[in-house]
């Protein structure tokens, strides 16, 4: 049955966040033009592919992504290196794509996944099952010989529904992932795919990092797929990605005031961040972030010790910094 709407429920909690995230996307278009500036164009592209890689479990570095994409050489397995490559290709080609074309899905998941599986640009031909990263099966995918009617019908439904954009893109990701079309790339394609929705919403959406913000909440990613597979309804993954979509707005907002800070200021700024997220930080840390010397991120850290804002600890046999 073509255009069947697929099973969720628009809670007050999912208005609610699509109320806020309009506000959000109103500032922000207002204040940082992330559609006009190209540094941040580029550095929130690079984050973007390097946050959906990683959680397929691409082994690359964010300095090494800027590398590749830089044109640099990088010692790394090959696969991971083609991954960064083909991803950034598919990302660039983002404007010529229709988001309803199955056509044009199928191209980029033949990008995507060039030179790296057999079936390339095509519906997977066998049958599969879907774990996650501890192994566990979360759902088996789609009969093959349902896929392409399934997918065409589902894209046809985002095509024509009358909800929210906000909304139908966060279906089209979960629905996606639940037939799993192809052989490997589903997850790659899905955030992409979300990404090139918004668009049609908001063009602004195109250089918007949300990819890095599902990779910091990869556990409440799975754990809302694990929650609307059980619930037989995407429900609860549309406000899973509402709040990472609001969360990705609000670092935005929050980077563009970073912008106005010296470096200094920036730098400190990063550091605290990092610390509410991880709790501790180390040499290597800093040298990582900032792609600084050992003795650089020394002083930076040593400074900051000095202005009371972190302490030095013992992490196992070496030394790492706490917030104070």
């Amino acid at each position: 049955m073509r255009n069947k709407k697929p099973p969720f429920e628009v809670t007050t909690a999912i208005l609610d966040e699509v109320a806020e995230i309009a506000e959000l996307v109103g500032h922000v278009n207002a204040s940082l033009g992330l559609s006009t500036n190209p540094t941040l164009r580029r550095t929130n592209r690079i984050r973007t592919i390097y946050s959906s890689l990683a959680i397929e479990q691409n082994t690359l570095s964010l300095e090494q992504v800027t590398a590749v994409l830089s044109g640099k050489r990088v010692i790394a397995p090959p696969k991971d290196i083609a991954e960064v490559k083909n991803a950034y290709e598919i990302y660039e080609m983002m404007d010529s794509l229709d988001p309803f074309s199955v056509d044009d899905l199928l191209n980029a998941h033949g990008v995507m996944t060039r030179g790296l599986v057999e079936e390339s640009g095509c519906f997977r031909s066998r049958s599969v099952g879907v774990v996650d990263k501890q192994g566990n099966v979360l759902h088996f995918g789609t009969l093959p010989d349902y896929v392409p009617g399934l997918v065409m019908e589902l894209l046809d439904w985002v095509r024509d529904s009358e909800f929210h954009m906000l909304i139908k893109s966060c279906v089209f990701h979960y629905e996606l992932e639940l037939i799993h079309p192809f052989a490997d790339g589903n997850g790659r394609i899905g955030r992409l795919w979300h990404t090139l929705l918004l668009t049609q919403w908001k063009p602004m959406f195109t250089w918007l990092p949300v990819e890095s913000i599902i990779h910091d909440r990869q556990d409440e990613y799975y754990q809302a797929i694990n929650r609307s597979n059980n619930e037989a309804e995407s429900t609860a993954f549309i406000e899973f990605m509402l709040s990472a979509i609001k969360e990705a707005l609000i670092e935005a907002v929050q980077t563009g005031s970073v912008e106005s800070m010296s470096t200094e200021e920036q730098r400190w700024y990063q550091i605290e961040r990092f610390l509410k997220k991880n709790g501790t930080i180390t040499n290597a840390d800093v040298r990582e972030m900032f792609g600084v010397s050992s003795a650089t991120a020394n002083r930076i850290l040593s400074k900051m010790v000095e202005e009371g804002i972190i302490r030095k600890i013992r992490i196992g046999k070496s030394w790492g910094y706490e917030p104070k």
